[in-house]
């Protein structure tokens, strides 16, 4: 017997098709959902996590800044105390200044020349005099050039002629001249003295001489 289907199935496949694609897309949509709300919630926690972490280093910022405020305030401190130290020594170091000045004066002055006034402002000394000639005054300024240990960077101002009555009728024609120098403290020439030794002391030693050169010099002696 032949059986004749009557109903419309093609109606019915692609209903089921349709339903099926329905139901794909609604699985794919809940899917897509959970993994974007899987991804939401990750990014979530790594922006708590970097927030959390931001708020530490704030906080150790802080710290530091604190830390060094206080480090700057340190320092400025001990600057301080260190130009209060060295005004203390250049005081006390000014103390022998006018000894050593008056004792180089003496050792260098040459004859023939006479101081009139000296003046000192700070480290620069004005020397006033008179000298027998020009000659006499270079040198002076030779001598505390070159000779002394605590008048340095001599400068001749102005030399002018004038005269002397040694008598009611005799006269001597001398040369009045004014003249800076610098005048070392105690520990600027200790370290001229130190840059001063230490090329001397990495100098070679001379060389010994060899017995064969001194035994001709003794035969020719005997």
């Amino acid at each position: 017997m032949i059986l004749i289907n009557l109903l419309p199935h093609r109606e019915a496949a692609r209903k089921r098709r349709r339903e099926a694609f329905f139901a794909s897309l609604g699985a794919a949509a809940v899917f897509g959902g959970v993994v974007a709300g899987a991804i939401f919630l990750w990014y979530a926690a790594q922006i708590s996590n970097q927030q959390a972490k931001n708020t530490v280093l704030e906080q150790e910022i802080k710290q530091l800044e604190a830390q060094i405020k206080e480090i700057s305030t340190l320092q400025q401190e001990i600057a301080a105390l260190r130009a209060r130290q060295q005004a203390v020594e250049d005081l006390q170091a000014d103390r022998n200044m006018p000894v050593h000045l008056l004792n180089e004066l003496v050792a260098q002055l040459p004859d023939g020349v006479y101081v009139t006034s000296l003046k000192q402002e700070n480290q620069t000394v004005s020397i006033s005099g008179v000298a027998q000639s020009n000659e006499r005054v270079s040198e002076l300024l030779r001598n505390l050039a070159n000779n002394s240990q605590y008048l340095t960077k001599p400068e001749l101002v102005e030399i002018v002629a004038g005269n002397v009555n040694l008598t009611p009728r005799e006269q001597r024609r001398v040369g009045n001249f004014n003249m800076r120098v610098r005048l070392l403290r105690s520990s600027e020439v200790q370290k001229a003295a130190g840059a001063a030794s230490a090329p001397a002391a990495g100098a070679p030693a001379p060389a010994a001489v060899a017995p064969s050169a001194a035994a001709p010099a003794s035969a020719a002696r005997t």
